[in-house]
């Protein structure tokens, strides 16, 4: 199970910009992903750990978190990004 991390497209941020925001302040948390997620964070730098690797990302990128993700996120920048569960 891996997450996908690039630079967000134009395109991925027209689609995003007016979905929900989400904001988390400097911290460690577990997480589990009940179905996928995409985002674009504005803000902020994490890394995320699960089983298979460590994937680091910050503001500009777009990330895709696939159904069935346990991780661990390490949110060492202050985040906002935009997101939507599918």
């Amino acid at each position: 199970m891996n997450i996908t991390v690039r630079k967000a497209t134009e395109d991925d941020k027209a689609r995003l910009k007016n979905n929900p925001t989400w904001g988390c302040e400097v911290s460690t948390f577990d997480w589990h992903y009940d179905s996928k997620e995409i985002c674009w964070l504005t803000e902020g730098e994490v890394t995320v750990d699960y089983d298979g690797g460590s994937v680091s990302f910050g503001a500009g990128d777009y990330v895709e978190f696939p159904e069935g993700l346990s991780c661990v996120w390490k949110v060492t920048k202050p985040v906002r990004k935009h997101y939507e569960f599918m």
